[in-house]
């Protein structure tokens, strides 16, 4: 049972994906993350015995704290972070009992080299329309929520990734790219081990919007018309990006949380009455 120190594993996993998730702490000892190289999305790793260094770059973000059985380490972590003003809880057991609940985790061997701030760095075409804005949201919310976006000339994209140590995706010729019938969007959920049933549902909007096929998502003029519309509003590309995210979220919300509901007024009723 969760305590005011510490969150269940099923409240976690409903924050992941959200505005509202907190900073993710992995503590796991290194020969427990050897034994399981894989990461509860958006965490990144840290080590317990330079708590002190890094808890500064903290200051105002709630933060959850796992190690392998939520015990000693996060909780000795947890409350060194309380100690220095931050507010830390810790996962109620662990990794283990995240991965025993059967939820995503992302491969540690899928995730680009960070630089000297840990932040994964990405760089793809200017002017971003779909799959270049679900790419960036997916890549905030589930795989690292500091990761850096560089768009650039699109015959720049690679000389650029190539110098500044960034990752190129949504180009031709890349990892991240389409595959098939699959955009990037897509690639990007299966390589990251995210494809939940909310996820694919966004997947295919993303697809239907991105490829033109518009006939494999009910949803997915919406999407394009808002794609759209968001690219002739902003000149600046990460203004965009920022907006963008936000209406993933609402996207992401809906595959999740209200696929069911219907808007019912004016009510058959009100309609007859008049």
């Amino acid at each position: 049972m969760s305590s005011y120190a510490s969150i269940s594993v099923e409240k976690l996993g409903r924050l992941i994906g959200t505005a509202n998730v907190p900073v993710l702490i992995d503590v796991r000892t290194e020969e427990d993350f050897k034994a399981d190289q894989r990461l509860i999305p958006g965490a990144t790793r840290r080590s317990h015995d330079r708590v002190a260094e890094w808890a500064s770059g903290l200051t105002g973000r709630s933060i959850v704290v796992i190690c392998q059985k939520g015990k000693k380490l996060a909780e000795g972590t947890a409350a060194w972070l309380r100690h220095e003003g931050l507010r830390a809880e810790t996962l109620d057991g662990g990794f283990e009992e995240w991965k025993s609940a059967k939820l995503p985790l992302v491969p540690v061997s899928k995730l680009p080299a960070r630089d000297a701030r840990a932040h994964t760095i990405w760089v793809t075409r200017s002017r971003p329309k779909i799959d270049r804005i679900a790419c960036p949201w997916l890549i905030r919310r589930f795989v690292d929520p500091n990761a850096v976006f560089l768009f650039v000339a699109p015959s720049e994209v690679a000389a650029v990734g190539e110098r500044f140590g960034a990752v190129p995706f949504d180009i031709e010729n890349v990892f991240w790219s389409h595959r098939g019938d699959l955009c990037t969007f897509d690639v990007m959920i299966e390589e990251f081990g995210l494809a939940t049933p909310p996820l694919l549902r966004l997947g295919e909007m993303v697809r239907a919007a991105d490829t033109g096929r518009l006939d494999l998502s009910p949803e997915a003029p919406g999407l394009m018309a808002a794609s759209l519309g968001l690219s002739r509003m902003y000149d600046d590309d990460l203004a965009q990006v920022e907006a963008g995210i936000a209406l993933y979220d609402a996207f992401y919300r809906w595959c999740r949380d209200a696929t069911g509901e219907t808007h019912n007024w004016p009510t058959n009723k009100s309609r007859a009455s008049t």
